[in-house]
């Protein structure tokens, strides 16, 4: 059965915030999702290596249709 609880992770142990209501030893897979879950100097160093990735992958074709595709007007002009 999957059942979700909110825990805090501290001092590399996951502590739940409310009772979990399973038998003592029992085994869990425990998946998460956390922003705070690297540093932001970390994130901007991954950031930065993927800088250029795409270089060697476009070729002249490729950018001037990036920039024909800018020209067409796809809605109407707002009116303010």
């Amino acid at each position: 059965m999957l059942k979700t609880i909110k825990a805090k992770y501290r001092n590399g142990v996951f502590e739940p915030l409310k009772k979990a209501n399973l038998i003592d030893g029992t085994e869990v897979y425990i998946a998460f999702d956390s922003d705070s879950s690297e540093p932001e100097d970390e994130k901007l160093r991954l950031f930065l290596l993927s800088a250029g990735s795409w270089k060697d992958y476009l070729d002249e074709s490729f950018l001037d249709e990036i920039f024909e595709q800018r020209k067409r007007k796809h809605r109407e002009e707002a009116n303010l």
